[in-house]
This record gives C-alpha cells, sequence and structure tokens, in this order.
C-alpha cells in the first residue's frame, strides 16, 4: 500500500497545499488502485503520516468507496465518523464521496447516513453539513416530473376489479373454503398492501401493525383504514389468508421473483378497454382509492390524511407521497 501510494504521489506530483478540488480528481484512479477496504485504510494513513496531509484531504483523495453498495455499510461510516470525531469540514468530505451520477440513489444514501447520525446523537451542525442542496433540489425536480408522468398516465380500472366487484367479493366469501388467488388480489386490495407485507399484518383495537418499512423503525400501531371498515371482518379475511399461506395451501406473493402472480392479473378477462394489464403494485393503489371514496373524503386535504392513513405511511413522515397513489382511471376518455 505505501509503495502505491508512493509511487502515485511521485508520478502525480500531489502535495499537501493543493485544493481539495484539485485533490478530488484522483479519488477515482486511487481507489482502482486501492481495491479493499484495508489498502485504503493503510493509503490514508500512509497520505497522513508520510506526506503530512490532513485527515480531511486523506479523505478527499481515498474516500469511502461503494458505501451504497453494501460493500461498507452506512451504519458503520457513521459510527467511524463519531468515534474519530469528524468535524465539519472531514463530514462534508464523506457526503461527497457518497454522491454518485444518480441523484436518487445518492440522496437515499445521504439520508440513510443522516438517520444514522442521529441516532448516534451527533451534533446538529455536524448532520447539517451531510446536507447537498444540488442533489436535493435535483431529485425534487426528477419525483415532480415522475409524478406529473403518473397523473398523465394514471392506472386504467378494468370491471373485474372496480370498487362494487371487490367490495362483494369481499362481503361473501366463505372463510371456511380455501382462498384461491382471486381472494388473496382482493384482501391485498383491502388493506392496501404490498405482497411482501401481507404475511406480517395485524389489526387489533383499531391498530395495524406489520407495516414498518425498515428494519429498524419501530412497529407502532397505525390507525386501521381501509375499504371495509368492519374491523373483525377485515381481520377475519386477513388471517384466512395468513392461514393459507402458512399452510402452503395458497402461494407466498412475497417470494421475490414470482410470476404466477403477474399471469393471474394479465387474464384476458381482467384487461381494461386499454388492454393494459394490471401489475401487483398496482392493487395497493386501487385500495387507497376506494378507501378515500368509501370514507366520504370532503376536501383534497382530507383526501390525501384518508389515504395516508390507508397507505399506514407513519405519521412522523410529513412528507407522505399519498398523492403518488391515488390516480385512477375509471375509465379511459
Amino acid at each position: 500500500m505505501s509503495a502505491i501510494v508512493t509511487t502515485y504521489v511521485a508520478e502525480h506530483k500531489l502535495n499537501k497545499d493543493m485544493s481539495n478540488e484539485e485533490l478530488s480528481q484522483h479519488a477515482l484512479a486511487l481507489l482502482k488502485l486501492l481495491i479493499d477496504k484495508l489498502k485504503r485504510d493503510k493509503g490514508r494513513q500512509r497520505f497522513q503520516k508520510g506526506y503530512n496531509f490532513s485527515k480531511e484531504q486523506a479523505f478527499v483523495l481515498i474516500p469511502y468507496q461503494r458505501i451504497c453498495r453494501n460493500r461498507e455499510p452506512i451504519g458503520s461510516i457513521a459510527q467511524r465518523m463519531v468515534r474519530d470525531n469528524f468535524n465539519e469540514k472531514e463530514a462534508e468530505a464523506i457526503a461527497k464521496a457518497l454522491t454518485a451520477p444518480n441523484h436518487i440513489a445518492t440522496t437515499s444514501c445521504l439520508s440513510r447516513l443522516r438517520r444514522e447520525l442521529q441516532k448516534l446523537n451527533t451534533p446538529e451542525k455536524i448532520i447539517s453539513t451531510t446536507l447537498d442542496e444540488e442533489t436535493t433540489c435535483a431529485f425534487n425536480k426528477i419525483q415532480k416530473e415522475r409524478r406529473e408522468q403518473r397523473e398523465n398516465e394514471g392506472i386504467d380500472l378494468p370491471d373485474h376489479f372496480s370498487l362494487k366487484s371487490v367490495k362483494e367479493r369481499l362481503d361473501f366469501y366463505d372463510v371456511s373454503n380455501t382462498p384461491d388467488v382471486q381472494a388473496l388480489a382482493d384482501v391485498m386490495i383491502m388493506l392496501c398492501v404490498h405482497p411482501a407485507k401481507i404475511k406480517d399484518l395485524r389489526i387489533s383495537n383499531r391498530g395495524v401493525t406489520g407495516y414498518a418499512k425498515n428494519r429498524d423503525q419501530q412497529d407502532n400501531p397505525r390507525i386501521f383504514r381501509s375499504l371495509k371498515r368492519d374491523e373483525e371482518r377485515a381481520k377475519l379475511l386477513l388471517t384466512w389468508i395468513q392461514d393459507a399461506i402458512s399452510s402452503g395451501q395458497l402461494r407466498d406473493p412475497g417470494v421475490p421473483g414470482v410470476k404466477w402472480f403477474n399471469t393471474f392479473l394479465k387474464k384476458d378477462r381482467f384487461l381494461p378497454e386499454t388492454s393494459k394489464p394490471l401489475f401487483p403494485r398496482y392493487l395497493r393503489k386501487l385500495g387507497v382509492v376506494f378507501a378515500v371514496v368509501l370514507n366520504s373524503a370532503k376536501n383534497l386535504s382530507e383526501a390525501m390524511t384518508i389515504a395516508s392513513q390507508a397507505l399506514q405511511h407513519s405519521p412522523d413522515n410529513h412528507a407522505s407521497l399519498a398523492q403518488n397513489y391515488t390516480i385512477v382511471n375509471y375509465r379511459k376518455k
């Protein structure tokens, strides 16, 4: 490692008086030479002890690489920052190292880093240095464009999955029989749930658990809100589906890569007039729209509140994207 750094410094005439902008131009080349974590750590030490570069300069030259690609977990980076008492400039260097051409990926990484730092009671002045206004603006622009595209396209609703049809089937299902794929789809609509979450949900005392998005997120009960307002009936239908999955009578729709559920939804008799098929992720969106309709929202603000509750978005999330789920074309114009 020392030989690599020594050779590179000599060939490129690096010195501690160079600006961070100049040094950062060498980061990619050094990361390619120092191919694993141990070599990168040793390389930083060589720059500091052998050439009197500051810690900040060392991390500009050899940033934490591929953090968001599961090579170095965000949590461990946050712990190092706290343990080594990073100052504001050093924290900013870490944030820059996380920057990628993909603004959405960058925003996700920086958000996760801030959450981890908050858990470790890091001073706010350090956390704030990881905010990248340019990336945030670019991310917001992308989200706005995608939202406008969804508003223009929407989901074409087939008659088979209209509110009336789904509600009638939910009312008449006999839970003494084995549920089929149709029952699974209707219950998913009823609870506005992802296929992967159907096994984890629990309904009790007007509350729902099992929607927690992140492994470390506290799974507090959230308001029960669905197109089936009878909690006991909704609970009975959910348990019916869960027991069938557990016993193997019904396949698990949450298994990654399964195609049988998609195939079911693409049946000709389910296709709307536009022939655009439904996908499993659309069922959740249909459920949100139905919940808003059945709960008689009086205005847009109330509709978004009901939608967020039906989606079981965290009440602490003040930027809930419920509007992304409420665009359905009842009839193609």
